[in-house]
């Protein structure tokens, strides 16, 4: 006897499993925290339904994996593999930005903040063998 419980989670199970059409990875390396927006291209005809909304919130703002599959109530793999299907037709696009964009520093990661990282390194590591400094 079935519960209405297993039920409802054999059904969300199922669901997902023709979202993705069987498939349990997606062909793009992606983290939880990256970042998408809109792209030029159009997801195929055949695209789920899921497609046409992460479209929709990413013309909105970029919005990242995590909060796609959080928006849509969908396991983040399954968001995964719709996104790398958008990713595939150029409807969706990972901006690169420069990572010290907000910090103020044009070129990079300034003397201090490296400083603090080899000092950091240094005590975790004390008897690692440092490289020669070229000279």
């Amino acid at each position: 006897m079935t519960s209405y419980g297993h039920a409802a989670e054999d059904s969300a199970f199922v669901r997902t499993y023709t979202l993705t059409r069987g498939r349990t990875k997606p062909r793009h390396l992606l983290a939880l925290e990256t970042v998408l927006e809109a792209g030029p291209g159009r997801p195929g005809p055949a695209q789920a339904e899921e497609c046409v909304l992460i479209l929709a919130l990413c013309r909105e703002r970029r919005r990242s994996v995590v909060e796609l599959a959080g928006r849509l109530g969908r396991p983040v793999t399954a968001v995964k593999i719709l996104v790398s299907d958008l990713l595939d037709a150029d409807a969706l696009t990972v901006p690169l930005t420069h990572p010290y964009a907000d910090t103020g520093a044009a070129s990079g990661p300034s003397t201090q903040l490296l400083a603090a990282l080899s000092a950091g390194l240094k005590r975790k590591w004390p008897d690692a063998v440092a490289y020669p400094q070229a000279g």
